[in-house]
């Protein structure tokens, strides 16, 4: 039987999953960047397991997390949302989906992609924290806190230091699995010869 994170309810199926399969392993990719953006800004205030509950929803409602697709929504396509049970209806937050992918649109313009954009916060290095109790799991981080000033810098909402930091442990800045979780060394074994830069650059 493997051990996991202290943090992770195992009665729960799909979220096993999501720790096993997703959690803290790196990602490149900015489709899928802009999606773990867009469901941890939907988070605030609610608890992961809810909106992971609501992804399907989420990937439905703004087209797969094609961001080109999202940009072109509309008032209406808002005013539908907000009847739209398989997501957190609250305007701001869906409304902070929509410009927030334009912001990223930006950040891909400039930068070449997000991922390089993202990854250079933590100068493509993997962070690895010593997890041994739930005590131990921080909430931001000096990085968190500077990314978050960045985004809002360029426009991004609902993305403050706490936010960010749960997205850079989603999306493998951060290995914050638990000292003890099978995971951890797993991902580490998995990317210690891997040159990050070279994925985005």
């Amino acid at each position: 039987m493997c051990t996991r994170c202290l943090w992770l309810d195992p009665t729960k199926p799909d979220y096993v999953a999501y720790h096993d399969n997703e959690w803290g392993v790196p990602v490149f990719d900015d489709q899928t960047l802009f999606e773990f953006i867009t469901l941890e800004s939907a988070q605030a205030g609610l608890s992961w397991y809810t909106i992971l509950k609501k992804r399907q929803g989420y990937k439905k409602a703004f087209h797969q997390f094609n961001v080109k697709d999202v940009v072109k929504m509309t008032t209406c396509d808002v005013s539908r949302l907000m009847d739209n049970t398989d997501i957190v209806r609250n305007k701001l937050k869906i409304l902070a989906t929509i410009n927030n992918a334009k912001a990223f649109i930006k950040i891909q313009g400039e930068f070449g992609s997000f991922a390089r954009y993202q990854w250079q916060f933590v100068d493509y290095q993997i962070t690895v924290n010593n997890i041994k109790s739930k005590e131990d799991y921080p909430a931001t981080s000096e990085v968190s806190v500077r990314f978050a000033k960045d985004l809002k810098k360029r426009g991004f909402k609902f993305l403050g230091p706490t936010t960010v930091y749960a997205h850079m442990q989603a999306s493998g800045m951060v290995n914050d699995h638990d000292n003890a979780c099978f995971k951890k060394q797993e991902i580490l074994n998995d990317w210690q010869h891997i040159d990050i830069k070279e994925r985005v650059i």
